[in-house]
């Protein structure tokens, strides 16, 4: 089964490892050459990938509008008084305006301390470590700390930017932060490689709904529940065919659920699956 998935997965990745294979908000990361404002864009981009891919699009090209041709100097400079007067008219699903204000704060908090968001990741980070999970909590929580009073005008138990920054303690699958991480760590045609201090090898998959239903027909996760454990399993399994880079296979999981091609739990079956034969999508995982 190892090797023959193997196979299977290697062709689906050169299928889909070229530019114009689907959209995607990476696309738009990569309109921008300097490092410095893929960063930015990258995280901006990330944090609104929920929901509709138009929808998320449109979203994050409605927050680009405001952040001008250089994000980054954006949000070094930014001033929540001023330039927050143009992003609280945003929304993006649940997403307020006041959101987006909070989470410009933060990120240039991290600028400022650290000069990067890489850098201020590295900040928590033990290399050694088997993977980012640790690291994505203490990079969560120290972003948390900044202070949100210019953004909500007033103490808020849980305030929307929350979202943008999730803890696998908490039982989250970190979905956002680990897509952002995957664009900025690794290299190929999709992803951007603007990071040199995490190893791809220490990457977990971004869990959304089309890698949860190709994990499950593959047989790679034995949970039924979203959530960081699911996303360590899922990972592990793609660790065991590649270890040194297991998500480089995510961009064209996650496409062929999106292009409706997986029939887990459907009357189609898999007959319209790139995988066909190596799963089993009438079975529960």
């Amino acid at each position: 089964m190892s090797r023959a998935l193997r196979v299977r997965l290697e062709r689906l990745y050169r299928t889909f490892d070229h530019v114009n294979a689907a959209s995607d908000p990476v696309h738009i990361v990569r309109r921008y050459r300097s490092p410095d404002d893929r960063e930015i864009v990258g995280f901006c981009a990330a944090s609104l990938a929920f929901g509709r891919v138009a929808s998320v699009l449109a979203s994050i090209e409605a927050l680009l509008a405001v952040m001008g041709s250089s994000p980054a100097d954006f949000v070094r400079r930014f001033d929540p008084a001023l330039d927050g007067r143009r992003l609280r008219p945003l929304g993006h699903r649940w997403i307020r305006g006041g959101d987006l204000v909070a989470l410009m704060a933060i990120l240039q908090r991290m600028l400022r301390e650290s000069g990067s968001i890489e850098e201020f990741f590295a900040g928590g980070d033990d290399p050694d470590a088997p993977d980012v999970g640790a690291a994505l909590e203490v990079f969560s929580t120290r972003a948390l700390h900044t202070t949100r009073r210019p953004a909500y005008g007033r103490p808020m138990k849980r305030p929307g930017v929350c979202y943008f920054f999730p803890r696998p303690s908490a039982g989250s699958a970190c979905k956002r932060l680990n897509l952002f991480l995957r664009w900025m760590v690794r290299r190929d045609a999709i992803d951007l490689g603007v990071w040199s201090r995490v190893s791809p090898a220490r990457l977990i998959v971004p869990l959304d709904t089309h890698v949860i239903r190709l994990g499950r027909c593959l047989h790679l996760t034995r949970y039924a529940t979203p959530g960081w454990k699911m996303a360590e399993e899922i990972t592990a399994a793609l660790r065991a065919i590649d270890p040194g880079d297991p998500v480089r296979y995510d961009f064209s999981l996650c496409h062929v659920g999106m292009m409706n091609a997986c029939g887990y739990g459907r009357a189609q079956q898999d007959s319209r699956c790139p995988l066909k034969g190596l799963c089993q999508p009438s079975r529960s995982a």
